[in-house]
């Protein structure tokens, strides 16, 4: 793996609060198709999110081809992603979420321009914890094509993670510590409690 994507690797691990515990990875292992159908509900979900603040801050000239490119790039993952399934035979069907991304949206503020900046580091640390998983996965997997799939992904959920940190940045307009470190508390509570169900984004099976 080349020494750039390594080091993107470290910097989003030590942006995150906590590593993806062993025992959600187990359950990835034992769960492909689940694991493949919410992924590409996420791809659509990330398209949908993009496309949502470009609606909702049409005068906010710095979103604007950041967020155009990340939603056609998280499309073209949706449509790898469902090759993928359609090739080990699995069917794309609805899926309930997982409580992740409503987990970290709920603290978000709701007045502006506050409401914008938050949304922006919420979708950081949901790019930034798809980058960890792929990567973590891809030395998990007994599955060579979804391995090299995976590790694929690296690279753009990178890029991506840090185009949502620095629009938050430039938004912010000061220094977004505090309101890191709140988000990475609520985040790291989420991936490290249990969850009933097995989801992409989902914390430690209890079952």
């Amino acid at each position: 793996m080349k020494s750039s994507v390594l080091e993107d690797i470290q910097r989003i691990q030590d942006f995150l609060g906590c590593q993806t515990p062993q025992a959600w990875l187990d359950a990835a292992v034992q769960n492909i198709e689940i694991l493949l159908i919410d992924h590409a509900h996420c791809e659509r979900k990330a398209a949908s999110s993009a496309l949502h603040l470009l609606y909702r801050y049409p005068d906010k000239e710095r979103l604007l081809v950041p967020l155009a490119r990340l939603a056609r790039e998280e499309l073209k993952h949706f449509e790898q992603v469902l090759s993928i399934m359609r090739a080990k035979g699995y069917v794309f069907v609805g899926l309930k979420g997982s409580r992740y991304a409503h987990g970290l949206l709920q603290h978000a503020s709701t007045a502006e321009p506050a409401r914008l900046v938050d949304t922006l580091i919420v979708s950081a640390f949901i790019e930034a914890r798809s980058c960890e998983r792929f990567y973590a996965l891809s030395n998990q997997l007994r599955d060579a094509e979804l391995t090299e799939y995976y590790r694929f992904l690296l690279r753009s959920e990178a890029r991506h993670f840090q185009d949502y940190l620095q629009l938050a940045e430039h938004y912010g307009q000061q220094d977004l510590t505090d309101r890191l470190n709140y988000f990475r508390h609520y985040e790291k509570q989420l991936i490290e409690q249990s969850d009933v169900e097995f989801r992409f984004h989902s914390g430690v099976p209890s079952g």
